[in-house]
C-alpha cells in the first residue's frame, strides 16, 4: 500500500493545490464571485463531486471490472471485445471504438498533468520570494527530465521511494487544512449536500461554468482505475478510504475556511493556509509530490499502451517488465520519450498552470464520461445487472459526469482543443494502425499458406530438395502458416538445411516458466525430415533467450544432433508499399506504413547474434 501511494495518488492527492484557487481566478472567462454563499457551494461541490466520481464511480464500482488483474479504459475494452464483438454485436463494436478515444484523451492527460501538477508547484515559489518567477520555468523542466529519467528503474522502485514522500504530504496537507477549518469552523456546514444542490440550481448559471474548474479535485481517479495492475484493487482502496480522501476533504475545507476569512488569499490559497515559517517547506514538499502526481498517469500511460499493443492498436512496442511479483509493472521506453517530450513542448508553450487548467478538465471528464458508460454495458450484459438499476443509478451518475463534459467544452477556445486535439492524433494512429495490420495480415497468411501442407510439398517434391548441412532456426507467430523465409529459401534457393526448426515464442503471464514446462515440440506429421515445430512459453520476466530455448532439445526431438552455437537464424521482414487497391485512403496508407517503423526489431528483441542472422523480405501491397 505504501508504493501504491507512491504512484497511484499523486495526481488526485496534488488537485487541493490548484482546484479552488483556478475557481475563483477572476482571469477566468467566467469567474466565480467571492461570496460566503459561493464558497459554502464550491466547497461542498467539491466534495460531493469527488465522492460519487471517485469514491462511488471508480473506488467502489468501476475497479471490480479488471481483465485478469489489469484495468484502465483499454481493460474495459479488451472485455467488451471478448464478451460481445465476436458475437456480432454492433453496440459492443461502437462503444469499443468510443472507448478507444477515450484511452487517446488518457495520452493527453498523460502529458497534461506533468506539466500543470510540477509548475503548479513551482510556482509557490512566488508566494515565499516574488523574484524567484523567472526561475519557474527552468526549474520545471529539470524536474520533468529527471522524472522521466527515473522510470526505467520500474513502478515498484519508485513507488517504495515516494511512498513515505506521499504519507509525509498527506499528513501535512490534512494538518494545515484541520488549522483553516478551526479558525472558521461554520465551514463544516458544506458537507451537506444541500449547500452543492442549492448551489448548482439557485446560482446555476455560474455553478454550471465552474464545474470546468471543479472538476479539477477529481483529476486522477482514472490513473487509480488504470494502474490497478500495477498494485491491485485492495491496497488502492485502503489508500484511498483511510488517507487520501481524509486528507484531501480537509485540505478542501481548510481553503474555503481561510477564503471565508480573507477573501485577499483566494490568488494562492493552499499556500496561504500554510505557517509563513514552514511555506518554502511545504512549497519543495509539493514540488516532490506533483513529481510523484505525474507518476500516477506516466505508469497509467504505459499500462494502455501495453494494451493497445496486445490489442492490435499499435506496433510491437518493447515492454520492460520490472516486477517478478506484478505482471501489471512494466516501463515502455518509446512511450516514456514520447510523454517527456511532448510534457516539456506543453510547459514552454503555456508556461503556468492556470493557463493548463482548461486543457487539464477536459482530457479527464471525457475520459471519466466514456469510462463510466462502458462500465453500465459491461455491468448489464456481462454482470446481468436488473435493467432498473442501470438505468436509474447508471444513468445519474452519467448525468453527472455529462454536466462536467459540457461545463468543460465551453473552456473549448480557452485551451479545452488541446487534449482533444491530442487524442484525435492519437486514435487516428491506433484506428489506422488497427485497419492497416488486418489487410497485412491476410496479405502474409496468403503469402505464407499452410504450414502443414508446406511441410507435405517439401516431403513430395521431386527430385527432392538439396539439403545442406547445419541447422537452420525460422522464427514464426505460431504453426498455423509457413514462415515466409522459409518459403522464399524452398522457393528460389531449392534447397532446405539438414536440420530445420520453426521456432514461436509465446510469452505467458507468470513471471518465469521451469525449464520442465518450457518447450511443446511438434514433428509437423513426418518423424525423420529433419523439420520439427517448438513452442516456446517464457515468463513476462525473462528474456527471450533463443539459444539457451534450443539447448534443452535432446536429439531425439531434433531428429537428429544440432549445434546451437553454429545454426543460422531466419527473420521473415514485410516490405510494406502503398497498393493501387482502396482498402484505405492513402494519407492513411503512408500512415500506416510510418507508425510501422516504430516495430520493435526483432533480432534485437530476441537476442540473436547478428552475425549468424538472416533476414528474409516480402513486399506487401497496403
Amino acid at each position: 500500500m505504501i508504493a501504491a501511494l507512491g504512484v497511484v495518488f499523486g495526481d488526485i492527492g496534488t488537485s487541493p493545490i490548484y482546484t479552488i484557487q483556478t475557481v475563483f481566478d477572476p482571469t477566468d472567462p467566467h469567474p466565480v464571485p467571492i461570496s460566503t454563499d459561493n464558497v459554502y457551494g464550491i466547497v461542498s461541490l467539491i466534495f460531493w463531486s469527488v465522492m460519487i466520481i471517485v469514491t462511488l464511480t471508480y473506488v467502489t464500482l468501476i475497479m471490480r471490472a479488471d481483465n485478469d488483474g489489469e484495468g484502465g479504459i483499454m481493460a474495459l475494452i479488451t472485455m467488451l471485445r471478448r464478451w460481445n464483438v465476436a458475437r456480432g454485436r454492433k453496440s459492443a463494436t461502437i462503444l469499443a471504438a468510443l472507448g478507444l478515444f477515450g484511452a487517446s484523451l488518457f495520452f493527453g492527460d498523460s502529458m497534461i498533468t506533468p506539466a500543470i501538477s510540477v509548475l503548479s508547484a513551482v510556482e509557490g515559489l512566488k508566494t515565499v520570494e516574488p523574484s524567484l518567477e523567472k526561475w519557474i520555468i527552468p526549474i520545471t523542466a529539470v524536474i520533468i527530465v529527471v522524472l522521466f529519467a527515473v522510470q526505467r528503474q520500474g513502478t515498484a522502485a519508485v513507488g517504495r521511494f515516494f511512498g513515505p514522500v506521499m504519507i509525509l504530504w498527506f499528513t501535512a496537507i490534512g494538518a494545515c487544512g484541520i488549522t483553516g477549518i478551526v479558525g472558521h469552523p461554520e465551514i463544516l456546514k458544506a458537507l451537506s449536500p444541500t449547500y452543492a444542490l442549492s448551489f448548482m440550481f439557485g446560482h446555476f448559471h455560474i455553478a454550471f461554468f465552474a464545474l470546468a474548474a471543479v472538476v479539477l479535485a477529481v483529476t486522477g481517479a482514472e490513473a487509480l482505475y488504470a494502474d490497478m495492475g500495477h498494485f491491485s484493487r485492495r491496497p488502492i482502496l485502503l489508500g484511498w478510504l483511510f488517507l487520501v480522501l481524509p486528507a484531501c476533504v480537509l485540505s478542501y475545507f481548510g481553503q474555503g475556511a481561510l477564503v471565508l476569512g480573507d477573501e485577499s488569499k483566494v490568488s494562492a490559497p493552499f499556500f496561504l493556509l500554510t505557517p509563513e515559517w514552514a511555506r518554502l517547506p511545504m512549497v519543495l514538499l509539493a514540488t516532490a509530490a506533483t513529481v510523484i502526481a505525474s507518476q500516477a498517469v506516466i505508469t497509467g500511460a504505459f499500462s494502455v499502451a501495453s494494451q493497445a499493443v496486445q490489442l492490435g492498436y499499435l506496433p510491437r512496442l518493447r515492454v520492460v517488465h520490472t516486477s517478478a511479483k506484478a505482471y501489471g509493472q512494466i516501463y515502455v521506453p518509446s512511450m516514456n520519450g514520447i510523454l517527456m517530450v511532448g510534457v516539456l513542448v506543453l510547459v514552454f508553450s503555456f508556461k503556468s498552470s492556470a493557463a493548463l487548467a482548461y486543457a487539464f478538465g477536459m482530457a479527464v471528464t471525457g475520459t471519466i464520461t466514456i469510462s463510466t458508460i462502458l462500465f453500465l454495458y459491461i455491468a448489464r450484459t456481462r454482470w446481468h445487472t436488473p435493467l432498473w438499476v442501470v438505468l436509474i443509478g447508471g444513468g445519474a451518475l452519467v448525468v453527472v459526469d455529462l454536466l462536467f463534459l459540457a461545463a468543460n467544452l465551453t473552456k473549448l477556445v480557452h485551451g479545452a482543443w488541446l487534449p482533444l486535439l491530442i487524442a484525435l492524433v492519437a486514435f487516428t494512429i491506433m484506428r489506422t494502425w488497427e485497419r492497416g495490420r488486418i489487410i497485412t495480415t491476410k496479405a502474409r497468411e496468403e503469402a505464407e499458406g499452410s504450414l502443414r501442407e508446406f511441410i507435405d510439398q517439401i516431403a513430395d517434391c521431386q527430385p527432392p530438395l538439396a539439403r545442406v548441412r547445419g541447422t537452420a532456426v525460422f522464427l514464426n507467430r505460431g504453426k498455423e502458416t509457413a514462415p515466409l523465409a522459409m518459403r522464399a529459401n524452398v522457393e528460389h534457393n531449392h534447397v532446405r538445411h539438414e536440420h530445420v526448426i520453426i521456432l514461436s515464442i509465446v510469452t505467458v503471464p507468470v513471471p518465469r516458466v521451469p525449464d520442465a514446462e518450457r518447450l511443446d515440440v511438434d514433428a509437423l506429421g513426418f518423424e525423420e525430415d529433419g523439420i520439427i515445430h517448438v513452442t516456446a512459453h517464457i515468463g513476462y520476466m525473462e528474456a527471450p533467450d533463443v539459444a539457451a530455448i534450443l539447448r534443452l532439445l535432446d536429439a531425439e526431438q531434433t531428429e537428429g544432433q544440432i549445434a546451437v552455437d553454429e545454426a543460422s537464424y531466419f527473420l521473415s521482414k514485410l516490405e510494406l508499399a502503398r497498393g493501387k487497391e482502396k482498402t484505405m485512403p492513402g494519407w492513411r496508407k503512408r500512415l500506416f506504413i510510418a507508425t510501422s517503423k516504430f516495430s520493435a526489431d526483432a533480432s534485437v528483441y530476441f537476442g540473436l547474434p547478428q552475425e549468424r542472422t538472416v533476414i528474409m523480405g516480402e513486399r506487401i501491397e497496403v
